[in-house]
């Protein structure tokens, strides 16, 4: 089998499975596994996969800016957003941080329901402007226009001195195996300090991002809490994230 024949094989394994096993290629292949990572390098190269311990994944894309992810399914995210909020109770002190689906979750928030709310998204804040009983807590730090995110030194210092009950994370991938990936070294560290500083956490994402990774690392499948998705997962994707514990909801 020629080079460009193994690699098209490969795509179009990531793109039924969401995975590759080098093992597996080398033997389906009759090749050395060598051969197989230098074919998943190559693959990587051009950001069709992100090659991981023993195979590779398929890799998180980058979207866009804010403005253009949240022209992105206003549909499913607004689902994604009614079924988060189902999931929270007055009274508590939610972080939640960037992206588009994080602000479909903030505007599906009962108008009425008494919470304190900290974000480093200027675009949260905009949102919940009319939750007359929402407190927000703004982060400071320096913002990043794309993203839509106060970021950076300030950011991370001022997330030490709060405690939450729950984290709404924005993820960029979340596989059972990989766990929770961000695509910006900056956006990952605002992650992980929430994460540190909270007792649960709640995941919402899009069928793109699951069973993808991206480069930066933010936690672990099993410290998530709950896991919102559009519609249901394959068996053993689902079998991946709840053997770790976590809870799934399917946004109806």
């Amino acid at each position: 089998m020629l080079t460009e024949e193994r690699l098209d094989f490969i795509r179009q394994q990531l793109s039924r499975d969401g995975k590759v096993i080098a093992g597996d290629l080398a033997i389906f292949f009759k090749v050395s596994e060598d051969t197989v990572r230098r074919d998943l390098r190559e693959l990587a190269k051009s950001g069709e996969c992100r090659r991981v311990y023993g195979g590779a994944l398929v890799a998180a894309s980058n979207a866009g800016s804010i403005d253009v992810r949240q022209a992105a399914d206003p549909l499913e995210k607004q689902k994604l957003g009614k079924a988060v909020a189902s999931l929270i109770s007055a009274n508590q002190t939610l972080f939640i941080d960037a992206g588009s689906t994080n602000l479909a979750i903030a505007r599906a928030l009962p108008k009425d329901i008494q919470l304190m709310v900290i974000t480093n998204a200027p675009g949260v804040v905009s949102v919940l402007s009319d939750h007359k009983n929402c407190s927000v807590l703004m982060l400071g730090g320096l913002h990043n226009r794309d993203k839509g995110a106060n970021l950076g030194s300030i950011t991370l210092r001022e997330i030490r001195y709060i405690n939450a009950d729950i984290f709404i994370l924005g993820a960029c991938g979340i596989d059972p195996a990989m766990g929770v990936t961000a695509l910006d070294v900056g956006e990952a560290e605002v992650k992980r300090a929430m994460l540190d500083q909270s007792a649960s956490l709640i995941v919402a994402a899009t069928a793109d991002k699951i069973r993808t990774v991206a480069p930066f690392k933010v936690a672990d499948a099993s410290a998530v809490t709950h896991l919102v998705v559009e519609r249901p997962m394959a068996s053993e994707i689902e079998a991946g994230f709840a053997g770790n514990g976590t809870a799934i909801h399917i946004a109806s």
